[in-house]
């Protein structure tokens, strides 16, 4: 029997969706038997939402005042003491897990497999290297725990329906670090979707020219119900804020359907959008590399196609 962690992410009210393809992922494993972990100070709403999910065999429960905030500082350790009973520990690799996941491997003192893609067996397993150019097979030492990242944009969501997986509160005995705490944080308030789970992107690059332009696409967006994202080349002329960069060194995304405006498609960006359903691509450059994996391209002028989108679908 592998007996597999699944770290679950949450903002204490809703499970994030990245916790369900973590599920599904561990759903390949032959033999498994899949535990949720939650740590907050109340996650009785989230441990409903995580026990429903198909193939979960039961939510842990560690609720502490101290767990009120996700601070990577404060979790790994409960998450090392709970990782005695386990042979796997996956986290989700959104910032969350890439924050998370190092620290537990570091306290267990294992190496972390990152961005896992495909399993082909208990401790072998696919992931990208080199920008998404090349697929590597990796294969972890069974004697020892495995600690892992799980690529989110090429798994599906377990769907919720399960036959509801047992839920028991947890309390951790584990030393606390003191040098780090939750002073606050902030963001702009949005009612669009979360851009890392959002099933429509739309994303902007260096060619919209400025901040002031870029509330272009944010329109556009708001017509049609999509998150928005930028290039790094956008994020870095300051056009949009570091958030909403997509790419290698960015958010790795898969929605249903991405739109690219005035991206020329550098190999890092694409990496972030690889596992994208759909690809439209806008660009006045007909040569550009974003249009080599396009599904759908439009060659032309942004400034004059963007507002004629938006104008077709606002009605």
């Amino acid at each position: 029997m592998h007996k597999v962690l699944i770290v679950g992410e949450h903002d204490g009210k809703t499970l994030n969706p990245a916790t369900a393809k973590c599920v599904t992922c561990a759903s390949a494993i032959p033999d498994r038997e899949i535990t949720i972990v939650l740590l907050g100070a109340d996650t009785a709403a989230v441990a409903a939402q995580a026990a429903a999910l198909a193939g979960v065999k039961s939510v842990l429960r560690v609720d502490r005042p101290e767990n009120e905030h996700p601070l990577a500082a404060i979790f790994a350790p409960q998450l090392v003491a709970l990782a005695a009973d386990y042979s796997h520990v996956f986290g989700p690799s959104t910032s969350f897990g890439k924050d998370l996941m190092p620290r537990v491997a570091a306290l267990l003192g294992v190496p972390q497999v990152s961005d896992l893609m495909a399993v082909e067996g208990p401790y072998r397993f696919k992931r990208p290297t080199y920008a998404g150019n090349a697929i590597v097979t990796v294969e972890a030492d069974p004697a020892r725990k495995l600690v892992a990242t799980v690529r989110v944009a090429s798994f599906e969501a377990a769907p919720a329906g399960g036959s509801g997986a047992a839920v028991e509160s947890r309390t951790v005995s584990a030393t606390l670090p003191s040098h780090t705490r939750y002073v606050g944080a902030k963001s702009g308030s949005t009612d669009r979707p979360d851009l890392q789970t959002a099933a429509r992107v739309v994303s902007g690059g260096r060619a919209l020219g400025s901040a002031e332009n870029f509330k272009m696409l944010f329109s556009f967006a708001d017509k049609i119900g999509a998150a928005v994202g930028a290039s790094r080349a956008a994020v870095d002329a300051g056009y949009a804020p570091n958030e909403m960069q997509v790419g290698q060194t960015g958010k790795i995304i898969s929605p249903e359907i991405y739109i690219a405006i005035g991206i020329s498609g550098a190999i890092q960006h694409l990496t972030g959008i690889k596992d994208a359903r759909t690809i439209v691509a806008i660009n006045k450059d007909g040569e550009a590399p974003i249009f080599e994996v396009a599904d759908i391209g439009l060659v032309g002028d942004l400034f004059q196609i963007v507002p004629e989108l938006e104008r077709l679908v606002g009605g």
